[in-house]
């Protein structure tokens, strides 16, 4: 079978064919760290990370990239409430996003690279598009000349001279073209840019401002633009050209729009070969769940609510591409889907697990059943990652298990010990449902993962040159059962 997916870019469902027959070059934009991750981010990550877990079922090596936008005026209006500066507020959101990523059982991305870490290759790729054309400076600010890059508009299919203006009043009156867009941005923040963001609890704005961080560049003091960001990172972790770029589809314009006319006029080549877009997460007032509306339920608070399984089995429950509302009705609906395959399987590792399970019972029916539920989850998972249908042949495995339970005194084996590894490989393997003693593997993972981070932090105050607090962090580790060891080649530690 041959996977296909929508390529956003055509419109077209295409057959998938990476540049690499046995790798899959694989970015996704990721969250801009200014407020708690909710279950409208979630449902990308859940998707993405079922994508990452087929290509990898097809035989492909995954080079999965997740970036955190930690440079954003949204941020900045956070100062005061979640940290001192704009980075400390930033940090603070990062640790609270790879626990909500772990806690939903997701697997890792190959990196997680941040803005403020690429700081130099965003001003490289901006010296590379003013050098061919493409860009040009005023006022210590570089925009991007949409009119010099012919094909500006083809994601989005918009027309430049009907594009609404982009960025600032500022901006606006620095630009050759209204639709222009900045790739730096001269200076810091200023008050105005972040007072639509602020919060209640922040500091002022004029303070928030001043937290602001700047870097040295060709063309004075300033920040990277929104969109570079994203063009910068994938090539520096990936490759000029990728296979699969995934986003939210709000970002079709015009962030990826963007991303697409700066990447190919620096590289002269493909930037992306297939456009993969989520659709948002309705919230029950059929308005797209988001922080800034406000009407929202974090990942955190589901998670706590309902188990990481049955949020994994609402998100799942439509295909990436198709609505999805979350609502009481449809998480009441995950609840008995879950449940539906939890005991589904539980009592298939029950019946092949007894006494009353026999290698020369055979029931053809069962084992039709079992063909036909692995047949038709990689029919949908080929036909464009369709999470619905696959737990559908899922869910009628289950039904298929109870009909032998119950009509056979003697069970089928061979049949039963098939269908629980469909339930592990597929549902487990694939849509990263935890099974049986799989549900407590998360749990050593989020531990692995705050382990980590103290260790970063660690590693910092050490590089500081502060080695009595580093001491403290070890020993406060280690009084908590972690043995903590430094070696050559880094830091080492064994879980209790």
């Amino acid at each position: 079978m041959t996977l296909r997916v929508t390529n956003s870019l055509t419109g077209e469902r295409e057959v998938f064919e990476p540049a690499d027959a046995d790798s899959v070059l694989l970015y996704y934009c990721g969250l801009t760290t200014a407020d708690p991750a909710h279950l409208g981010h979630a449902r990308g990550w859940a998707h993405v990370d079922v994508m990452h877990r087929w290509l990898e079922w097809l035989g492909y090596d995954v080079h999965h990239v997740e970036n955190f936008t930690d440079v954003n005026e949204k941020i900045v209006a956070r100062v005061g409430e979640d940290g001192d500066s704009e980075a400390a507020v930033a940090q603070s959101y990062v640790g609270d996003i790879i626990e909500n990523m772990r806690s939903l059982n997701l697997r890792r991305a190959e990196v997680y690279p941040r803005v403020s870490e690429h700081v130099p290759e965003i001003i490289e790729l901006v010296e590379t598009l003013i050098e061919r054309g493409y860009a040009y400076e005023s006022n210590g600010s570089v925009y991007f000349d949409v009119a010099s890059f012919d094909e500006y508009g083809k994601l989005s299919n918009q027309d430049i001279d009907e594009m609404e203006a982009q960025g600032t009043t500022t901006e606006q009156a620095e630009k050759r073209n209204p639709a222009d867009f900045a790739l730096w941005k001269a200076g810091g923040v200023s008050p105005e840019e972040i007072a639509d963001h602020q919060h209640p609890e922040a500091t002022t704005a004029k303070t928030a401002a001043e937290t602001a961080q700047t870097w040295e560049s060709p063309w004075g003091q300033g920040r990277p633009g929104w969109h570079i960001e994203c063009s910068a990172m994938s090539m520096a972790h990936l490759d000029e050209t990728i296979d699969i770029h995934v986003g939210g589809q709000d970002l079709v314009f015009p962030h990826h729009e963007n991303e697409i006319a700066q990447s190919e006029a620096a590289t002269g080549g493909t930037f992306a070969r297939y456009w993969l877009h989520v659709r948002l997460l309705d919230a029950p007032d059929d308005e797209k769940m988001s922080s800034s509306m406000g009407n929202f339920e974090t990942v955190a608070e589901a998670v706590e609510s309902y188990g990481p399984n049955v949020v994994r089995t609402f998100l799942l429950s439509t295909a990436y591409h198709s609505p999805a509302t979350y609502s009481d009705e449809t998480i009441e609906e995950a609840i008995e889907r879950w449940d539906r395959l939890e005991r589904g399987y539980e009592r298939a590792v029950a019946a092949a697990d007894s006494v009353d399970a026999e290698t020369k019972v055979g029931d053809d029916e069962l084992q039709t059943a079992v063909t036909t539920a692995r047949d038709s989850f990689e029919t949908a998972m080929n036909d464009d990652f369709n999470t619905r249908k696959a737990m559908t042949a899922l869910l009628e495995l289950v039904t298929a298990v109870h009909a032998h339970v119950d009509e056979y005194e003697t069970y089928d084996y061979r049949q039963l010990r098939r269908a629980v590894e469909t339930f592990e490989t597929f549902g487990g393997g694939v849509l990263g449902l935890a099974f049986g003693d799989a549900a407590g593997e998360s749990d050593v993972s989020i531990a692995e993962d705050l382990v980590d981070l103290v260790l970063d932090v660690r590693e910092q105050e050490r590089v500081d040159g502060n080695y009595e607090q580093a001491d403290a962090i070890r020993d406060d580790l280690e009084a908590l059962g972690v043995e903590v060891q430094d070696t050559g080649n880094g830091v080492d530690y064994r879980l209790p």
